[in-house]
């Protein structure tokens, strides 16, 4: 009898200690939303820049918000099918007249960003 126990126990601990590689062997797609941002685009952005200009570089910020419009929102969340999720935020301010005076978020501004176009 206590051979039939350890033996039901042997084959729980293997099957429950299977999820995890049979997980593993399942397919999951990555699930890309947002805004991909790469530093080489952020580079490109200068101070003063107008909005126009920055949607060029950037494209449409995925929210601005609505009690301030000089705040726009770039954000980017990756869920790869097994492994941990990216999250990456990329927030750009506008003066009144709509041009660019600071970057922040998990990006930071380019050596060039003070450097006037032109």
């Amino acid at each position: 009898m206590a051979i039939k126990k350890l033996a039901v126990m042997a084959l729980l601990a293997g099957v429950l200690g299977g999820c995890s590689v049979a997980d593993r062997l399942v397919y999951k797609i990555d699930i890309n939303q947002g805004n991909y941002i790469v530093d080489e685009d952020v580079n490109k952005l200068r101070f003063g820049m107008s909005r126009e200009q920055v949607r060029f570089v950037l494209g449409s910020p995925m929210l601005v918000e609505s009690h301030d419009p000089n705040t726009w929102f770039y954000i980017y969340h990756q869920q790869p099918g097994h492994d941990d999720i990216v999250q990456r935020n990329l927030i750009v301010l506008f003066d009144e007249q709509g041009l660019l005076t600071h970057i922040d978020g998990d990006y930071a501004p380019g050596e060039q960003f003070y450097t006037p176009i032109g």
